[in-house]
């Protein structure tokens, strides 16, 4: 919900190298590295445990490289042999490294430093956003810095069809969910909400051509919303950065300024998921 508040002032498998050989002396510093990795790499696609002689094989090796890696990465708990077999699997310590990239992974924190200098640059009430089941989840935000604010709420869940989120969501991802939400209730939050299919799909269609999106009026009377999508590799949507104030700082039709610093907060934020931000005219 966007109120108004008053503040006080799968991986590939991997590449073989052309100078690798399984004796010790091959083995310099890098390369240890590099098979430590692969082994773990092959194991991490693996549903069950695997023997020395399969892990060879499939990274072209020696059963005896194998097993001096095995054994250091087994030491350090990052791998692991069930019960009394001489095979292997992931161990709980890479399992909670992964756990603790994953977290740092979050949309909110790789996109918290983008939306921390947009604030400042723009001063506006600045949001953070990813697809949800039923819309945009609200997933960070940046206090404004006017006197007299509108804001919405972290873990608000922002409508499809009445939010600047909700329609780049609708214009950069599957069709069918165009398709779904039209036939559904499109509920009329203020008397400017678009209530209609066609006029949804009319929307969607200038959404896409542009590039971001706004909602003037159609969450709160009185207020817009300015939103870019971020996107992954493939151009597929992570999410969405925007600015909300009222419609005397952020008028129905954004200025130059406001537009090309909340884009480029987006393509900062999808340079950092890998993604690349698709040019428009």
């Amino acid at each position: 919900m966007i109120t108004r508040s008053v503040s006080a002032p799968a991986a590939a498998r991997p590449r073989r190298s052309a100078s690798r050989d399984g004796g010790h002396n091959g083995d310099t510093g890098v390369q240890s590295i590099v098979m430590a990795l692969e082994i773990l790499e092959y194991l991490a696609r693996e549903q069950d445990p695997v023997g020395v002689a399969a892990i060879a094989a499939a990274l072209g090796t020696t059963k005896s490289r194998v097993y001096r890696h095995l054994r250091t990465l087994l030491a350090r708990g990052y791998i692991y042999q069930p019960g009394s077999f001489e095979k292997y699997q992931i161990g709980s310590r890479l399992v909670s490294l992964s756990h603790l990239v994953a977290d740092n992974f979050q949309l909110a924190n790789i996109g918290g430093a983008a939306i921390t200098q947009l604030r400042d640059a723009l001063g506006h009430f600045t949001v953070l956003s990813e697809r949800d089941r039923d819309g945009m989840r609200v997933v960070a935000t940046r206090a404004g810095k006017s006197m007299l604010e509108v804001q919405v709420k972290q873990g608000s869940l922002l409508p499809y069809h009445a939010s600047a989120q909700g329609k780049l969501c609708l214009a950069f991802a599957e069709p069918s969910l165009l398709e779904q939400v039209c036939r559904g209730k499109l509920e009329a939050l203020t008397p400017y909400s678009i209530t209609t299919p066609r006029a949804l799909r009319a929307e969607i269609d200038r959404v896409r051509r542009n590039g971001y999106a706004t909602a003037c009026n159609e969450s709160l009377v009185g207020t817009n919303i300015l939103a870019a999508p971020i996107l992954g590799p493939g151009q597929v949507l992570q999410g969405t950065v925007a600015v909300i104030d009222s419609v005397q700082f952020l008028p129905q039709q954004p200025s130059r300024k406001q537009i090309a610093q909340v884009m480029g907060a987006a393509r900062q934020i999808t340079k950092l998921l890998g993604g690349e931000f698709e040019s428009r005219s």
